[in-house]
């Protein structure tokens, strides 16, 4: 929920919400999120990824539209599985020929191999019907094979520490895929910001670009800054 939509149905004023929120959130009730707050939930819980791609759907497809234009014919991308990471490989599918996709992820394989020109390379391993993808041993040791000029990832959530994830054996892919490219990108929505999981994936300093739809709030902003992050925010409609 955002603030203004909060003071508009109650009858009160934004900072007014902005207190109570502050309340709720340092008593765990909620999360705090740049201009409004999101339910809490468990560290290790979040929704399947075929739900959480029709969440915020416009504002997804504008980053996955985004980062696309970091990619040039020819070059390879490692692509981990998630929501905003599909709708950036089907940008990818429809904006660019002759790249290479390396992927852990049926959806995205299946929506890059729309464009002919395309190779694509799916790993092996244990497939996760939660995240409709695979993890593993098998998956991380074929990954590590590979050299890529661009790394794009998501992630549950991101906060001064790095970007984390609420899903067991996913962060691992992550961190391979990051370990071996040239560029790394972070490709999530505000609803992320200072969200905390059970896992962190890396440092701030891990990631070379976050594309995203607003501004982090500004102690997150302070952070990226200090760890040289190329932060990104897609252009308003």
């Amino acid at each position: 929920m955002r603030i203004s939509e909060l003071a508009r149905q109650f009858g009160v004023s934004n900072e007014t919400i902005r207190r109570d929120l502050e309340e709720m959130g340092q008593s765990g009730l909620i999360n705090r999120t740049y201009g409004g707050a999101v339910a809490a939930r468990p560290l290790g819980l979040e929704a399947g990824w075929s739900e959480r791609y029709n969440k915020m759907s416009r504002e997804r497809e504008r980053i996955g539209l985004e980062a696309s234009r970091l990619v040039r014919p020819g070059e390879v991308v490692m692509i981990d599985a998630g929501a905003t990471t599909l709708h950036f490989a089907r940008r990818l599918a429809t904006e660019l020929r002759d790249v290479t996709v390396i992927t852990n992820a049926y959806a995205i394989a299946m929506a890059c191999a729309e464009n002919p020109s395309m190779t694509v390379v799916s790993c092996p391993g244990l497939f996760d019907r939660h995240e409709g993808c695979v993890i593993g041993p098998d998956a991380i040791s074929f990954l590590a094979r590979f050299n890529a000029n661009h790394a794009v990832i998501g992630a549950s959530g991101i906060t001064r520490e790095g970007p984390n994830e609420a899903h067991l054996g996913s962060a691992a892919i992550k961190r391979v895929m990051l370990e071996r490219a040239q560029n790394r990108i972070l490709v999530i929505d505000h609803s992320k910001f200072n969200q905390i999981n059970v896992e962190l994936v890396c440092p701030l300093g891990g990631i070379d670009h976050l594309i995203t739809d607003q501004l982090p709030p500004e102690e997150l902003a302070t952070a990226l800054q200090r760890a040289r992050v190329e932060f990104q925010q897609i252009p308003a409609d």
